[in-house]
Order: structure tokens, then C-alpha cells, then sequence
């Protein structure tokens, strides 16, 4: 019996839906790091991500324009979005940025789009997953790339322009992440559609969690078709195949709304008993019937690497300019919170990961701006990049504390902190994307053999054993290959390469060529001693995956620190790389050690280390030094601060308009605080019960100026104004008979 037969009797088989996403898609950068050579003339020959002038001016125009309408308060306060919101999104388009222009849409880039998505998300979490939805996975991606001519030329203006509102019904009750489990059923059949029998489909369907149903006009509907009576003369299970169905279809049922949190999007239900479509309702048609999963998982790029990062930054943004505002303008015992050590420790980690996260952002969306659909690197920026949003909002609530938690037109946390784990549930769980698909696809996509070993060990060809041994030989030699370099990189580290022109990034270029080609031995030994029990071994094969992670992370900041900080502005910036290049690596080091610690075979085990001389951390630290020097750049009003908080768009009156005031007016006036503060140490004025009254004191005796003095009187109630939280007429009276106010809450400060 040949080698090849016994790994056909102990490998399980690779399912239809699992071939299909292993199929779909692009190899990318990540395919480099799998294999131990980080590709860095790849990543430095990446187009850098610009807008352009029609993108800057829908921003500078009409998304402007959308944030001084929106009033998240009272959208929360609400049932649902206001109309004239609804209205607005439609005339200028936003539900039409991956639309052509051929077909009325604003065909904007993946940056863009990602630059409009998480700038909404920074004022209202419900308008912008509204804005996202039509923009991302939904029957405008899936027409554009499957749907027959007149298909595209029917919804696609319709789309554009608003007039038709999608949805796209995938996951029910019984299938959730499992969408090959899916029971909404299809049978094919004959049946009336205008006036005349017609070939088609009778579909019964239950699905919720459909983000626009209850407003959509047009249905995505995601089903399994089968033809028991042979009408289609092949086989009776013919697969899931997707269509787009009108509201108005007779037996359509749109309508009953989930309640996300209290965030005021629409989501919801629909539903359908029997309903014969004709079978020009498939998308692209009869022929593609069957190829509903390989048209989804191709076209997932861009809620994985577009819409839902674009949310994960746009939190971090939020946070990051909230809380190192609020730390140099709020003063506790006498000094700004923000020169407290357990406040910088804080605020440092939001400012390093807030610069990574950008770097994620921009990085991925040049990715898919040069065309390409690379699976593994979205997978890894929705998890990380949704997860990173999670942790750096929770040390902002803690750094803002009482005032984070009180509801209100001035907070500014409160709306993304609710619904931030909707943000990373809604196009599947994180735990699903981070234990089965970045190490899971990533481990069949980026092995240069693996892929067709595997399709030679199951195949019937008569040369499949000639075949397999071929391959076989390849795969030996790249594993031998790894495992030399990485012994090299062991013993001799300094002989890692790196060619940055910079010499602060040459040792981060050398750490990741360290840590890839062990992460490279690691995989191999994975798939030679556990095999197809790597599949079951989720909390394994997450760690090979978080190496992979955070090795793209370090390469998209090690990228947009020689690219996109300008000469002039690099001194800002190194706090802020170091720290966020210096996490990366520390969080890939340390997902090989758990590795390491708990791999099964404790023979293999030892030799993996020994292979690899990994038996202690050697990557650069993030020092308290670094962390002081980080959260005392990150307090300043700098170029480069504004650059990485560029989402965040205050409008007058709004909470970051009266945060930003309070900030720039203590900005500006440093010198004259340092002067009376030197007043009171040396007793030459009294301190007042309020700083007010102590400015009183310090112009009667002359120690500043009456122009002075305005000056830090404007600060002063600027500084009151921004640590306040609102507060509310509350009228018991006025409450329904569920004991919930009649009318939305009104503040009544701050106005």
C-alpha cells in the first residue's frame, strides 16, 4: 500500500464549502510570513492609499454636511432613524460607493469607502452600519461581480440612487456560522409568474439578524436548492445558490425588528412559506445555481476588510482623541490626570494601538484598492482590528470614568461602547474567525504544496501516486529549508536582513524575519505530527494565527511609518511606532511560546525549540520610558496626532467640539497657568475655592494681565463645560403605560 492511500484512509476529505473558501480569494503578504520570508519590497512597492478628488470632495461636501445632521442622542432616544436621515443617504448616495458610474454610482476606492464608514461611525454607530450594509457584502457586491447584464442594468441604478434598498439574508436560527447547515430550502418547479408557467423555484425560508430588513425593498436571499424530480436533468442536491427577491414578491415577508443593544439600526427578520420565484431571480442566473457559497466567500473582502475595521479604528480614533483631550484638561489634586502614572500607562496603550490600528486600515484597504481579494489578511483585520477597538475603548472608559457613563449628547464613548460587540458579531463571531479561519485558511492558502498534497492524496487519477510523490519531495524540501533558516536566525540573529533606509525600523524589520521563519517550522511540525487533528486543535492553531496577525500588523506599521509620516513629523511619530510595532512583535513572540508550552508531543516539542533556540523572549519591550514618553506626546496638540484621530470630525456644539475647546484653549494658554501656578507656590496670591477665584486673586495682584486674565477665564469655562456630563428634566409624569418616556430625553446643560 503506497504512502498516499494510507493518508487517504487517516485524512478526512475537504468538504464542497470548504474547498470553496479555500478557493476564493487572494494570497497576499500573509502568504510571505507563512513562509518564513517576510516579504518587505512587496509591502514597500504597495501604492500608497490617497483620495481622490471626487472622494475629497464628497467628504469635505456631503459626509460634512451628514454629521452636522446627525443627533445620535435623539436617534437613541427614537424607534428608528429619522427619515430626513434616510432621505439625505439616499439623494447623495451613499449606499452606491462600490456602485460604477457607468450605473450612477460613485465607484469610490476600498480607502475611501473606509474612510466614509468609520468617519459616520465616530458620530452615530447606527447610520454608519446603515451606510455600511449596501456597501459591503449585500446584492450590490454580489450583482456587480455574478449578476447577468440585465440584472445589473435593472437594480444596480436603482441601488445607486436609493430607490431600492437591499438586504441580504444569509444566517438563521438553526445556522449561524455554519451557513452549509443552513435549512432554507428551494425546490425546483414549475409556476405561475405573470400570467404564464414558467421554470423555477419554490423557496421556504426563516432567517434573522438581517441587518435593513425591515426598510429594504429588495431581498438577498441566501438557500439551498434541490430538484428532486429531475427537471434540471442532474443531481437532486444541487447546493446553496443566492437571489434577489423584491418586497413586494407575493409571500415575502419583511418587517419584525430585532433590538441590537438600543442602537437604532434597522435589523431584523424575514420570511417566506412556498414562494415560487421564476428562476430569473438567481443571481447571474440558472447557471449559477449552486454557486451561491463561492460567490459569497469571494465577495467578503469587503465587510471583512473594509466596513467592520473601518468601525474597530473608528472607536480607537473616538477614544484616543477623548481620552488624551480629557487627560490634560481635567485636573485632579491639583494636576492634570494625565501626569499620573497609572493614567499614562492607560493612555499610551490607546495612542500606540489607535497608530497601529490606522496603519491595519490604510494597509488593507491599498490590498484591496490593487484588486485583490485576500481572504486571510481581512479575516485577520476584522478580528484584530474589531478586538484592539474593544480593549482600547474599555481603558478610555476607564481613564474618563463617571463621565463615560453617563448618557448624553457630550459623550462620546457611550454609543461605540454599546455597540462595538455588535460591530464584531455582525458579519460572524470573532471567536469563529480567529480559531478556525486565519491559521485554517492561511495554513492551506499560504503553504506553497499543501494544497495540492492534499488534492492528490484524495484523487482517482491513475498518475495521483507519481503526483503525490512528486509533490511530496517539494514539500520535504521547503520544510528542511525552513527549518535551516530558522536555525540560522537562532544562532546567528544579527544575520536576520532588513533593508529600510531607517535605521529605528531596521531592527523590527530583522525581529519579524525571526519570528516568521519559526512560525514556519512551527506550522510544518503542526501539520507532520497532529495532520488533520490540526483542524479540531483550535486554541493551536489560533496561536499560529495570532503570529501571522500580528506580523501583518507589524509590517502595516513599519509601512506606514516610512510612507506615511512625513520627515519633518517622525520625531511625533517614533513614540508612537515604537509602541505599536514593539506590541505586535511582543504579542507574535508570546503566541509562539503558548504555542510551544502546550504542543502535544513533548518530543517534538524540545526539538522545535532547539531547531528554533527559541527559549526566551527577545523581542524589543515596551519600557516604562516608552510608555511616559508616549502618553506625554500623546497630550500634545501635534500634525501628527491630528493625523491618526483624522476620523473624528467635530461639529460646533457637538461632545467633541466641547472636549477639543476645552483642549486647545488649555493648549494655548500653558504658559500662563505655569505662571500662576508659580504664583501660588511661591504665596504671592491665595488660591481661590474655585480657579476662577483664584484668577480673580492673581490679576488684583497683577500677576497676569487683564488680557491674561480673559484669556484663562475663556479657558476656565471652556475646562468647566467639558467635565461636565449632561443632565435631564426628567418628568415622571410623561411616561407610557410601560413606565418609558413619551417624548425623547432633552438636555438641559451644555446647550
Amino acid at each position: 500500500m503506497s504512502l498516499r492511500t494510507k493518508l487517504k484512509k487517516v485524512l478526512p476529505s475537504i468538504s464542497i464549502t470548504e474547498q470553496e473558501a479555500l478557493d476564493a480569494g487572494d494570497v497576499w503578504l500573509e502568504g510571505s510570513i507563512y513562509q518564513g520570508k517576510p516579504d518587505f519590497n512587496a509591502l514597500r512597492a504597495v501604492p500608497a492609499a490617497v483620495l481622490s478628488a471626487d472622494e475629497q470632495a464628497f467628504i469635505d461636501g456631503p459626509l460634512q454636511e451628514l454629521l452636522g445632521m446627525i443627533d445620535d442622542t435623539e436617534i437613541q432616544n427614537g424607534i428608528h432613524l429619522p427619515e430626513y436621515i434616510l432621505d439625505f443617504l439616499k439623494k447623495e448616495r451613499f449606499f452606491s460607493l462600490i456602485i460604477p458610474k457607468s450605473f450612477g454610482g460613485l465607484e469610490f476606492s476600498p480607502y475611501a469607502n473606509s474612510t466614509i464608514v468609520g468617519t459616520i461611525a465616530t458620530k452615530s454607530s447606527a447610520v454608519a452600519v446603515t451606510v455600511m450594509v449596501p456597501n459591503s457584502l449585500g446584492p450590490g457586491e454580489l450583482l456587480l461581480h455574478f449578476g447577468t447584464k440585465e440584472q445589473q442594468a435593472h437594480y444596480l441604478p436603482r441601488l445607486a440612487n436609493g430607490r431600492d434598498i437591499p438586504c441580504f439574508a444569509l444566517t438563521s436560527p438553526e445556522a449561524g456560522s455554519d451557513a452549509g447547515g443552513i435549512p432554507d430550502l428551494g425546490t425546483v418547479t414549475k409556476g405561475m409568474y405573470n400570467g404564464e408557467e414558467v421554470l423555477g423555484l419554490e423557496i421556504t425560508w426563516d432567517k434573522r439578524y438581517i441587518t435593513l430588513a425591515p426598510i429594504a425593498t429588495v431581498l438577498g436571499l441566501a438557500f439551498k436548492v434541490v430538484d428532486p424530480n429531475g427537471l434540471l436533468g442532474g443531481k437532486e442536491n444541487l447546493g446553496i445558490t443566492c437571489a434577489l427577491i423584491p418586497k413586494e414578491h407575493p409571500g415575502v415577508e419583511l418587517g419584525n425588528r430585532h433590538d441590537p443593544m438600543g442602537i437604532r439600526f434597522y435589523n431584523g427578520t424575514t420570511r417566506g412559506n412556498k414562494v415560487f420565484v421564476p428562476m430569473d431571480f438567481i443571481i447571474g442566473g440558472q447557471k449559477n445555481i449552486g454557486r451561491g457559497w463561492q460567490m459569497l466567500v469571494s465577495c467578503l473582502g469587503a465587510g471583512r476588510g473594509i466596513s467592520l475595521p473601518a468601525l474597530g479604528v473608528s472607536s480607537s480614533q473616538v477614544a484616543f482623541k477623548g481620552a488624551s483631550e480629557y487627560a490634560a484638561v481635567r485636573e485632579q489634586f491639583g494636576l492634570a490626570i494625565g501626569q499620573f502614572e497609572g493614567i499614562q500607562e492607560k493612555l499610551a496603550d490607546i495612542a500606540g494601538k489607535t497608530y497601529l490600528q490606522e496603519a491595519m486600515r490604510v494597509l488593507t484597504t491599498e490590498g484591496l484598492g490593487m484588486g485583490l481579494k485576500p481572504s486571510v489578511v481581512t479575516a485577520i483585520a476584522k478580528y484584530h482590528m474589531t478586538e484592539i477597538g474593544r480593549d482600547v475603548l474599555d481603558s478610555a472608559m476607564d481613564i474618563q470614568a463617571g463621565k463615560a457613563i453617563q448618557n448624553g449628547p457630550q459623550n462620546t464613548l457611550a454609543s461605540g461602547y454599546v455597540a462595538q460587540p455588535i460591530a464584531i458579531t455582525v458579519e460572524g463571531a470573532n471567536i469563529l474567525t480567529r480559531n478556525l479561519m486565519i491559521f485554517g485558511q492561511g495554513v492551506m492558502r499560504c503553504h506553497p504544496y499543501l494544497q495540492s498534497m492534499v488534492e492528490s492524496i484524495h484523487s482517482e487519477d491513475k498518475n495521483a501516486d507519481k503526483e503525490f510523490n512528486r509533490i511530496l519531495r517539494k514539500t520535504v524540501g521547503y520544510s528542511v529549508a525552513n527549518s535551516l533558516r530558522a536555525f540560522r536566525l537562532g544562532v546567528l540573529p544579527f544575520t536576520a536582513g532588513a533593508n529600510s533606509p531607517l535605521p529605528e525600523v531596521r531592527e523590527y524589520e530583522k525581529a519579524a524575519h525571526k519570528l516568521s521563519a519559526k512560525l514556519a517550522v512551527y506550522a510544518d511540525f503542526s501539520l507532520l505530527v497532529l495532520g488533520g487533528k490540526l483542524k479540531q486543535a483550535e486554541m493551536l492553531s489560533a496561536r499560529l494565527g495570532d503570529v501571522m496577525s500580528f506580523l501583518y500588523a507589524a509590517m502595516a506599521s513599519i509601512k506606514y511609518y516610512e510612507q506615511k509620516v512625513a520627515s519633518s513629523e517622525r520625531e511625533q511619530a517614533a513614540p508612537y511606532f515604537h509602541y505599536a510595532t514593539r506590541f505586535a512583535l511582543q504579542s507574535a513572540e508570546q503566541a509562539l511560546h503558548k504555542f510551544l508550552d502546550n504542543f502535544p508531543a513533548s518530543g517534538t516539542r524540545k526539538f522545535m525549540r532547539f531547531i528554533t533556540m527559541n527559549y526566551s523572549t527577545k523581542m524589543p519591550k515596551i519600557s516604562d520610558d516608552l510608555i511616559r514618553e508616549l502618553a506625554t506626546q500623546a497630550q500634545l496638540d501635534t500634525a501628527f496626532k491630528k493625523q491618526i484621530t483624522h476620523l473624528v470630525k467635530p461639529i460646533e456644539g457637538d461632545g467633541h467640539y466641547i472636549n477639543e475647546q476645552a483642549y486647545k484653549a488649555k493648549m494655548g494658554c500653558l504658559d500662563l497657568l505655569a505662571k500662576v501656578k508659580k504664583a501660588l507656590r511661591a504665596k504671592t496670591i491665595k488660591p481661590g475655592i474655585r480657579f476662577a477665584l483664584t484668577l480673580d486673586n492673581a490679576l488684583v495682584a497683577n500677576v497676569i494681565t487683564e488680557e491674561e486674565y480673559a484669556k484663562l477665564i475663556d479657558y476656565n469655562k471652556k475646562r468647566e463645560r467639558a467635565i461636565r456630563v449632561d443632565e435631564f428634566d426628567f418628568d415622571m409624569n410623561l411616561l407610557d403605560e410601560n413606565a418609558k418616556p413619551i417624548n425623547p430625553l432633552k438636555s438641559v446643560v451644555n446647550q
